[in-house]
């Protein structure tokens, strides 16, 4: 199902890559794009919790404002497969590099006009609408990132080591949580509460402008990042699909009429991805804060202690997810991936009684929800491009990897909300909402075929007619 053809594994070793493109340039640009954009992404998730409910979405009913600023953390899936069509048009029509340098421009433009908007209080619901709109733009930027970042590690990657290489663009997702967060907290450090304030509120300082250092500081992060991606050039498996005339005038119209199979069950197999993705990050620093005698009650945990607690479960996320990439190699994507998801399924039936034990099984729960995360993401940086031939995988595994995101990652922190309320302050139907979704995802792995040994310069789709000059957008 997944891929078009099937035959000994031909990735491009690293003397066949295009020339320029050393395995360090290849896996330093593959990998400081995504740490730049989930950076973005993260701060946005970080301060949706902790001060846009309080500055853009003013309501006397805490939990309500709670759920407009996730709303509008949702907002942003919705635009990423905008993003992936858009991207992946580009990028199938022009290359992968030009491509990457456009959606990390977007998105650090975004993230910084973050950082200077007025809030509710100075601007009414201008300031709220000018939010979804920079949020809007984030979301439509990481929609053309991920699959160009996969591409030139994969289309890169040696043979036998396509899936260790494609879990350098995935590696960004707990570096960038970790940086973000990490940068929340030293600024949360210098700027304490009151004396006699709750620890677990930001101080009034941060509240009127500390909370926008991090987006700000995002500029610094994208020159750097510009800088390592102007030296990349095309891979050989791209150049070679110009050069035969391959590239598609609509690679969106060939995407459906030759690979919606493809499309259906990739984004099925990494929706249990998603879905523990955003409980493990966004859902559970609002838990993880709320007080215990809250009207909804959560662990009442500051801000700084679960934070910690949280980067230390994230350390595992990065650890596995390069872990995940030689298993993977070794033993297949289906196969991998099969298993882990078997483990997201019973992680969401534990997930209370691991809570219960108290601070030691919390932090057991994250150190598991994280190290379940870095398993399953890993391998996707692979499979995903794998299912899809050079003239298209810019635009097919972009539309698979976000059509997860909304099928997943839009709805899971305002779902769990909803979810944890009608568990009357237990967090169990969070639970059984991630077992659901696990077994969803396992029926497509079930359903789907293995990739590994898919060569990524085979399978085209005939074109007609045969184009032998320059593409044009």
């Amino acid at each position: 199902m997944y891929a078009p053809t099937t035959g000994p594994a031909q990735a491009p070793s690293h003397s066949q890559a295009a020339p320029g493109n050393s395995r360090s340039r290849v896996l330093i640009a593959s990998l400081i794009g995504t740490t730049i954009e989930f950076y973005d992404f993260y701060v946005y998730a970080t301060a949706a919790v902790l001060v846009f409910p309080k500055l853009f979405f003013p309501s006397s009913d805490p939990t309500t404002a709670l759920l407009s600023s996730f709303a509008v953390f949702g907002a942003a899936m919705v635009a990423r497969p905008i993003g992936a069509i858009v991207f992946g048009h580009l990028g199938d029509r022009l290359g992968r590099k030009g491509t990457l340098v456009a959606s990390l421009l977007t998105m650090g433009i975004a993230t910084f006009l973050i950082g200077v908007l007025p809030t509710y209080a100075q601007a009414g619901w201008v300031a709220t609408a000018l939010l979804v709109l920079m949020r809007l733009a984030q979301g439509f930027a990481l929609g053309g990132e991920w699959s160009g970042a996969a591409l030139v590690a994969t289309e890169n990657a040696p043979a036998g080591k396509r899936a260790l290489w494609g879990t350098f663009p995935q590696l960004g997702a707990p570096l960038g949580f970790i940086i973000g967060n990490g940068l929340f907290l030293v600024i949360g450090a210098l700027l304490p509460s009151a004396a006699g304030a709750d620890p677990s509120q930001p101080s009034d300082a941060f509240l009127s402008w500390g909370w926008r250092i991090p987006f700000l500081f995002s500029a610094v992060m994208v020159a750097i990042g510009l800088w390592v991606r102007m030296r990349l050039v095309e891979s050989q498996v791209f150049a070679k699909t110009q050069e035969t005339g391959k590239v598609r005038k609509l690679p969106l119209a060939t995407v459906f009429r030759h690979h919606w199979t493809q499309l259906v069950l990739g984004s099925f197999a990494m929706l249990a991805t998603y879905v523990l993705f955003y409980l493990m990050t966004t859902f559970s620093l609002s838990y993880g804060r709320t007080a215990e005698d809250a009207d909804v009650p959560g662990l009442g945990y500051s801000y700084t202690t679960f934070v910690l607690m949280m980067i230390f479960g994230v350390v595992f996320f990065a650890a596995f997810t390069l872990i995940s990439g030689p298993l993977a190699d070794k033993y297949g994507r289906r196969k991998t991936l099969a298993w882990v998801t078997v483990g997201i399924i019973v992680f969401g039936l534990v997930w209370v009684p691991l809570i219960d034990l108290g601070t030691l099984g919390v932090v057991l729960w994250l150190v598991l929800g994280f190290t379940l995360m870095g398993t399953t993401f890993g391998p996707m940086g692979a499979m995903l491009p794998e299912l899809f031939p050079t003239s298209v995988r810019y635009t097919g595994s972009g539309i698979a990897y976000n059509v997860s995101s909304i099928l997943g990652a839009a709805v899971a922190p305002f779902v769990a909300v909803a979810l944890w309320e009608a568990g009357d302050g237990s967090p169990w139907l969070v639970g059984v909402y991630l077992s659901v979704m696990g077994v969803l995802t396992l029926t497509a792995l079930l359903i789907g075929k293995e990739t590994k040994d898919v060569a990524l310069d085979e399978g085209e789709v005939p074109a007609a007619p045969a184009r032998t000059e320059a593409p044009s957008v």
